[in-house]
């Protein structure tokens, strides 16, 4: 399938449900970019060591690591890159806040649409694109959240 945008970007998914990073890793490349999953957080420091890529996204609660940590140690090991959080904890705001306070740039429920998340996807690799053109940043970036309509009314 041809991509459906011009420019192509790499991204890393981390959770721990095989199911969703297949689905993931699917929709992603369907939409032309190249797409890497990883079920265990703990292979992160490895897989970013040895790859690059333009915006992680990580998932909250997993068995063996917490999302939150793994959220700060990406950016221990790498402050730039855009992490976007994309989890089935639904709207639970104290996670969120302490997601955004970790680092995350984005917050996407997973009981939303796909298409949600890829919005999120898209805008923060803009607004980090734009970001990196600039000499000197103006003020800071606010976090894109997703949330079902029911819990932002």
């Amino acid at each position: 399938m041809a991509p459906s945008n011009p420019e192509t970007f790499q991204f890393l998914i981390i959770d721990d449900d095989p199911a969703i990073t297949r689905f993931l890793v699917t929709y992603l490349r369907q939409k032309g970019h190249s797409c890497q999953a990883l079920t265990d957080g703990f292979q992160t420091a490895s897989w970013l060591a040895h790859n690059d890529c333009k915006v992680v996204i990580v998932d909250l609660r997993m068995p063996k690591v917490d999302g939150i940590s793994l959220i700060s140690f990406i950016r221990e090991i790498n402050p730039t890159i855009p992490i976007v959080v994309f989890t089935g904890v639904g709207y639970d705001e104290e996670k969120m806040h302490a997601a955004l306070r970790a680092g995350a740039n984005g917050y996407v429920s997973k009981n939303l649409p796909i298409e949600q998340l890829y919005s999120v996807l898209s805008r923060v690799l803009a607004t980090c694109q734009q970001g990196s053109r600039r000499e000197t940043p103006d003020r800071p970036q606010q976090p894109f959240l997703a949330l079902p309509e029911s819990l932002t009314a």
